[in-house]
């Protein structure tokens, strides 16, 4: 009886351990996401959980002024999140500092259900620092009404910033309401999707002919008030356009998908009249407005903790997830192929302006890149004294070349 009653003993005791094994523990945050996107993340913790029993998912949300500020402190103290939310700039500055793991190697063949586009955002010196996650992109809203009255036919494609400024004109003489706010206080992204690079070899370059011509384009659209000036040289001015363009006062806009949502609560009339087209490719063919979210992984978490956060990081970013992030949102994309051939986005229905946006953001979503400058130092100021000298060649206070001389010689002292 004894004999028989210890190896029974034995597995009791061996099932009592596994019972009450501690779990690994993922800790991930996320930039300014709560309260909103709540039952979203509950979701995925639970959906995650039930999946990986050995796993407790918890979830934090980080305010974005706060971001680094404690995230900072986190890798101090030695207990880092093991999955952190990341924009395309502070990846890379976390990526300088070391303390991310390179994801090459465990994404494998999964790479290809990944946009290549968002991989090279996310890939620095070679080695892919983060999973890309959700994405955005502009699209060109038109007021259809001012463009017939301007004796334009809304539906005709626009296919060009040079295309957009001449019919910002055209609306601007024939209407007198100005046609276009261009974000101008994000005129290095422009320049960059112009295909004009802002530096070469350690010196900055965009005092070059072709530079020169863009922002003097800008400068007689501004000379004929078609370019509306409430937040004209602003780093972002999406509060003005959609306020303008919703009280009648602008033609079109380059701008989020969001915006669409805003006139059909605001501006019933022209939500009716609104026709949405994708924004202008450009010789790039890299579709504006373009601004990549990624999941990536700390350094120096236990092999248990990284293998399970490798795993977390694709579950929130395959494709099942990235569709249900991007119909919580409403307006943003996902960054995996087969996503992105569902049918939430393809046009199914004689739908509005909402849907439209949401349709012919994806038409070009496989063109976006997220044009920031990356591994600069005083970024901050580089770009504010070139938006400060664009804005003085822009409104004639300046010559342009003589403003975008300025900037360059300004950047190459810093660059030294």
């Amino acid at each position: 009886m004894k004999t028989q009653s210890l190896p029974l003993a034995l597995l009791a005791c061996c099932l009592a351990a596994t019972a009450h094994a501690e779990k690994i523990k993922l800790e991930f945050w996320t930039d300014s996401l709560q309260p909103t996107f709540n039952g979203y993340f509950a979701s995925v913790k639970k959906n995650y959980e039930a999946q990986h029993p050995n796993v407790e998912v918890q979830w934090v949300d980080v305010f974005n002024e706060n971001f680094e500020t404690k995230l900072n402190a986190a890798i101090a103290a030695g207990k880092p999140p093991a999955l952190v939310n990341h924009d395309v700039p502070r990846l890379f500055k976390y990526a300088q500092k070391g303390t991310l793991i390179p994801l090459n190697a465990a994404l494998g063949a999964d790479k290809t259900a990944y946009l290549p586009n968002a991989l090279d955002d996310l890939t620095f010196g070679g080695k892919l620092y983060g999973l890309p996650w959700y994405n955005n992109i502009n699209v060109l809203v038109i007021n259809g009404g001012l463009f017939k009255r301007a004796g334009l036919d809304p539906k005709q494609a626009v296919n060009s910033l040079e295309q957009e400024l001449a019919l910002a004109k055209t609306i601007k003489a024939k209407t007198g309401v100005p046609g276009l706010l261009p974000q101008l206080g994000q005129i290095d992204g422009i320049m960059l999707g112009q295909g004009l690079p802002l530096i070469a070899n350690g010196k900055a370059v965009f005092n070059s002919p072709r530079h020169v011509a863009l922002i003097r384009q800008f400068a007689d659209a501004y000379k004929a008030g078609a370019l509306a000036k409430d937040n004209l040289f602003a780093d972002d001015n999406y509060q003005a356009s959609v306020k303008l363009y919703n009280s009648g006062r602008l033609a079109m806009m380059e701008t989020a998908p969001t915006a669409a949502q805003r006139t059909q609560s605001d501006a019933r009339a022209i939500y009716a009249a609104t026709v949405v087209q994708p924004a202008p490719l450009g010789p790039t063919k890299i579709a504006q407005g373009g601004y990549l979210f990624s999941w990536a992984i700390s350094k120096g978490l236990p092999a248990a903790t990284e293998r399970e956060a490798i795993s977390f990081a694709k579950f929130l970013t395959a494709d099942k997830q990235q569709l249900a992030f991007s119909k919580v949102t409403g307006a943003t994309f996902p960054s995996t192929q087969q996503a992105l051939t569902d049918g939430y986005f393809v046009k199914t229905s004689s739908g509005g302006a909402i849907e439209d946006s949401r349709i012919q953001g994806a038409k070009v979503a496989r063109n976006i890149r997220t044009l920031v400058l990356t591994g600069v130092p005083n970024i901050a100021d580089l770009k504010k004294n070139l938006v400060d000298n664009v804005e003085a060649a822009v409104t004639g206070k300046k010559d342009a070349k003589q403003a975008l001389d300025d900037a360059a010689a300004f950047w190459n002292r810093q660059l030294k």
